[in-house]
């Protein structure tokens, strides 16, 4: 008999109008609404093969070939019980001969091809690919936002990350959560042209978790309180707008005002939380002097780029792809790379990134330039698709049904 195993990948996600807050810290149930971009699964993704046999004694979980602790009650104890709730109601009480493989243990194994817990979006990906496994395995008829409703118990954002290119994330008023879901605004290939560059100024895991600081932060900001109730929902409005009308200049206005706003909230929480440092400010220096010369009427009076920082001090720079070559001449200037700069989309040719140029009329003073390995790496990707069910040569499990890659 064929084993029951299904592998799919899943990408990274990163809000541009930001969630923080959870009014249900068991559901996840966010304050406040939230909207991200998809990025490239060929760049940044978790991936994760699943297994049901009824030989297995217990649930199990590898990330990054070392075996996780599954809690029972936690997240991802939850997942995995939701998801074998959902194979026993949706296709084994429906069609008498289907293998019961909700009885069946299963065992895990996720692999990111990036950092994880270092404020890119690991457990985004992670619990979104977990999600798409097991609905894969299981032959799940349920469509992204019904899945999502089950990532979004592991990790908020996952519910983000079940779909490609521009999603909502719905805070919904129900205490069920079952109006807390995913909806796609719009799909990557609406706006295709919108490019990301990410700026890993650390990928060691940061001091307070996502978790721990937000719980936080609801607890002791009356900044917060304000921006749920006052600011958040007209911003939902305008930047859906401006993803459907593919305006840049409004896109990047708002994308960087929430950015401002999620960390002066992190500031007003008791004790006040960090989580970017003077290289994070370095890179929004150098983004708003680009943006200074672009808006000037001689040079169109439109904002050519967006930086948006999450839980962590790592920068993503939106910009459409025909500003990305200025853009990344310019971060390698002020952020000089150990290492040659990765270069996806061909944009520099033999001659690599070089020592970095700057637009005309750009005031070289707004930062100093750092030594090399403050910002320790660059990642040009794009928007993109969501998960992909992947082919059994792309397994993370041996045929013993355990991790087949360690690292």
């Amino acid at each position: 008999m064929a084993p029951y195993i299904a592998t799919t990948s899943a990408p990274v996600n990163i809000a541009c109008i930001k969630y923080w807050g959870k009014r249900d810290t068991k559901l996840i149930l966010p304050t406040n609404s939230s909207l991200s971009v998809t990025l490239d699964q060929d760049h940044l993704r978790s991936t994760t093969t699943s297994r049901a046999d009824s030989a297995f004694e217990k649930d199990r979980l590898w990330l990054n070939g070392v075996e996780e602790d599954i809690k029972p009650g936690g997240r991802m104890s939850t997942c995995i019980a939701e998801m074998k709730r959902l194979r026993k109601e949706l296709v084994e009480d429906v069609d008498a001969s289907a293998p019961a493989l909700s009885t069946f243990a299963v065992h895990i194994a996720s692999y990111n091809n990036f950092p994880t817990a270092a404020g890119l979006a690991s457990s985004a990906s992670g619990f979104a690919a977990l999600t798409a496994s097991l609905a894969a395995l299981y032959a799940l008829p349920c469509p992204p936002t019904a899945l999502s409703l089950i990532a979004r118990q592991g990790s908020g954002s996952a519910c983000r990350s079940l779909y490609g290119g521009f999603v909502a994330w719905n805070a919904g008023t129900l205490p069920s959560g079952l109006d807390s879901h995913a909806v796609q605004v719009a799909p990557e290939t609406h706006w295709p042209d919108i490019h990301a560059l990410i700026c890993v100024v650390s990928d060691t895991k940061k001091g307070t978790s996502s978790t721990s600081g937000m719980q936080r932060t609801v607890e002791t900001s009356s900044l917060l309180q304000h921006r749920i109730k006052n600011v958040v929902p007209q911003r939902m409005k305008d930047i859906s707008a401006a993803i459907l009308a593919r305006d840049f200049d409004r896109f990047a206005e708002i994308t960087m005002a929430d950015s401002n706003q999620f960390h002066a909230v992190a500031l007003d929480t008791s004790p006040p939380i960090f989580y970017m440092n003077d290289v994070s400010r370095a890179i929004i220096a150098v983004v708003e002097e680009y943006n200074r010369v672009a808006l000037l009427p001689e040079n169109g009076g439109k904002r050519k780029a967006a930086y948006t920082y999450d839980a962590g001090p790592n920068a993503v720079i939106y910009a459409p792809a025909a500003n990305m070559k200025e853009i990344i001449s310019m971060i390698v200037r002020y952020f000089p790379q150990q290492d040659a700069f990765k270069d996806p989309f061909g944009l520099f040719g033999a001659a690599g990134a070089g020592t970095g140029a700057l637009v005309s009329g750009f005031n070289a003073d707004v930062a100093k330039i750092w030594e090399a390995g403050a910002v320790k790496g660059l990642i040009h990707t794009r928007v993109g698709g969501g998960p992909r069910v992947l082919s059994s040569e792309e397994s993370l499990l041996g045929e013993n049904g355990l991790p087949s890659k360690t690292a």
